[in-house]
């Protein structure tokens, strides 16, 4: 087996781009803020009350609209309006074999306006005669719940607007991996289900963001009666900017006599070290990923509403988490010292649902369907351990036979290329459709994950950034 070498070559600073990595890293991560310009040109039929949360939503009708025919496939029959207050769109081939994929998209901020997403594979759906439909939602923000319901009720609007498909697929990314997996739990109306690159931690993924902040404050020397689990205007304003300073911060400028690495203090590597083992362990790219494209990402991650919107309570817990600055399970006196030191916040009762849909629904790993699951390893918005934390559970619930996990050997959230996806798309069809269960990788073996070679199996093209000399099996 062959592992990993630790620490960089100076080869990298040729053939990087800062420029490049930080686009590679962000490519699907949602943006924070809901631009709200065209809010005033909204006619009246597209304003969506929302009497729950007593917020306004408003489906964007210019990109509502947008959805036109790719070039060479002008014949498909497109469909887009709004249903139930959430906009869709659907298009079906002239050739329909018969066959419906949703499609669930990520997380759009918390502002008022709903927009629309095809699936990344648009194409190759169409070319292989699939229909396909992508929802909305009715709302915005961290709301799972919304996203399966809504994704649900368009699945029934097909039916009546087009006919009952002989085989349903879901398919969706980052939060919409999320409600990909809950839907195929909760409904028996899909035949398969291909998450990628999604929240199948569910909670999870937030107490991983709390994990970080904490570990970052500790680290810097401030006291554990003076942590804060949830950031505020000081936080951002003055407790990062003191943070960065204390474990290392900036990008070397690339130039031919330097590497191009976050110049880490003696408390930065530590924090380092333990994020490595939060996020998934020892891995191919990690290094690459923490260093280069998250550049201080994830200490702006601290959460500033513990109930995230969604929850009636906090729903972060981290009384159970052990950090650790390697492998081991055995804890050290270093790491002994390091778990004192940090403050622990346990969740409230009702902020966490096992059962159902409210509030941040749970994703049990009690699958129903042929599962495929993509993953990048670099990935830090949504580490790789979501994936880890989804098979575990699905072992547990004595579902693994429903679940293949496979790595793709790249940095940024969401960073798979077409190919990869098609490749999953079609293995999961082979999966449901004939019986012909397809490979996955050992996501839950911690040396074969550690492997230098780790993730190339399914990866279609190797990256610039990754130094590992293999050949992409085509």
């Amino acid at each position: 087996m062959k592992k990993r070498k630790k620490g960089f070559a100076a080869a990298l600073a040729t053939t990087l781009s800062l420029s490049v990595l930080s686009s590679v890293a962000f490519a699907d991560q949602p943006s924070s803020t809901d631009s709200s310009t065209s809010l005033n040109i909204k006619p009246p039929e597209f304003f969506v009350p929302n009497g729950q949360n007593k917020k306004n939503f408003y489906v964007d009708k210019t990109q509502l609209n947008s959805l036109s025919h790719l070039e060479g496939y002008e014949t498909t029959k497109l469909f887009k309006g709004i249903h139930n207050g959430a906009g869709y769109w659907i298009e079906v081939p002239n050739d329909w074999n018969g066959k419906l994929v949703l499609y669930a998209h990520g997380y759009r901020g918390t502002g008022n306006t709903l927009t629309v997403e095809a699936p990344p594979i648009r194409q190759h759906l169409i070319e292989q005669g699939y229909a396909w439909a992508a929802s909305s939602y009715s709302t915005n923000g961290y709301d799972v719940e919304s996203g399966v319901k809504d994704t649900h009720d368009l699945n029934g609007f097909f039916r009546k607007l087009v006919g009952n498909p002989t085989e349903t697929y879901i398919t969706g990314r980052s939060m919409g991996g999320h409600i990909t997996g809950v839907y195929a739990e909760q409904y028996g109306d899909v035949d398969g289900a291909l998450p990628m690159c999604g929240v199948m931690g569910d909670s999870e993924l937030f107490d991983f963001f709390t994990d970080y902040g904490l570990l970052a404050q500790s680290l810097s020397g401030i006291d554990k009666k003076d942590q804060k689990v949830m950031a505020d205007d000081k936080y951002f304003t003055e407790t990062i900017p003191f943070m960065e300073g204390k474990l290392g911060n900036g990008v070397v400028p690339i130039n031919k006599d330097t590497n191009i690495f976050k110049s880490l203090t003696k408390e930065g590597a530590l924090l380092e070290r333990v994020t490595e083992n939060l996020s998934g362990g020892d891995r191919p790219l990690f290094e690459t990923a923490y260093r280069f494209a998250f550049d201080d990402f994830l200490l702006w991650r601290m959460p500033t509403n513990l109930a995230y919107g969604e929850a009636t309570g906090n729903v972060v817990n981290n009384t159970d988490t052990i950090y650790q600055l390697d492998s081991n399970p055995a804890l050290t006196d270093e790491e002994k010292a390091l778990n004192a030191s940090v403050l622990r916040i346990a969740n409230d009762p009702n902020g966490r649902n096992n059962n159902g849909l409210a509030a941040i629904p749970k994703v049990t790993g009690d699958l129903k369907v042929p599962t495929v699951s993509l993953h990048t390893l670099g990935d830090l918005f949504v580490p790789f351990s979501m994936e880890q934390i989804y098979a575990k559970r699905a072992e547990e619930k004595g579902k693994n036979n429903l679940l293949v996990s496979r790595a793709i050997r790249t940095i940024g959230h969401c960073e798979f290329n077409a190919q990869e996806q098609i490749n999953a798309f079609d293995d999961l069809i082979k999966w449901a459709e004939k019986g012909v269960k397809p490979a996955g990788d050992d996501i839950l073996n911690p040396e074969a994950v550690a492997d230098s070679l780790f993730g190339t199996q399914f990866t279609t093209a190797r990256r610039s950034y990754d130094l590992t000399p293999w050949t992409p099996n085509q």
